[in-house]
């Protein structure tokens, strides 16, 4: 249940990142309204999995997420450029995620 908690705060904090960027340095409503929303989310479920989980991993999971999870929104949606060497550094993310959690680190 707390991985489940962190896989959540990572997609709340692309949610949150991504409406950083749409508020325009907080001169939107909408977008800052729903960056709190996220933000506040993301920190909370994460907050409530660090009580189960070890800090390292859990944290690298919830980075790994909202980096990636950012970088795919605004290449889809945001126009943001896509080249080669950036698909790979996004596997490169998911996949040193994956190997800290095979590596046994975590409960």
């Amino acid at each position: 249940m707390a991985w489940l908690l962190v896989v959540v705060a990572g997609i709340l904090e692309t949610g949150f990142a991504v409406c950083l960027k749409l508020s325009h340095g907080f001169t939107r409503l909408w977008p800052t309204i729903a960056f709190a929303v996220f933000a506040l989310g993301s920190f909370g479920l994460l907050t409530l999995a660090l009580r189960k989980l070890d800090v390292g991993p859990a944290y690298a999971v919830w980075t790994g997420i909202g980096a990636a999870g950012t970088a795919i929104y605004g290449m889809i949606f945001l126009g943001d450029i896509v080249s080669v060497l950036k698909l790979v550094s996004i596997s490169l993310v998911i996949i040193g995620v994956i190997g800290l959690q095979l590596s046994g680190s975590a409960h």
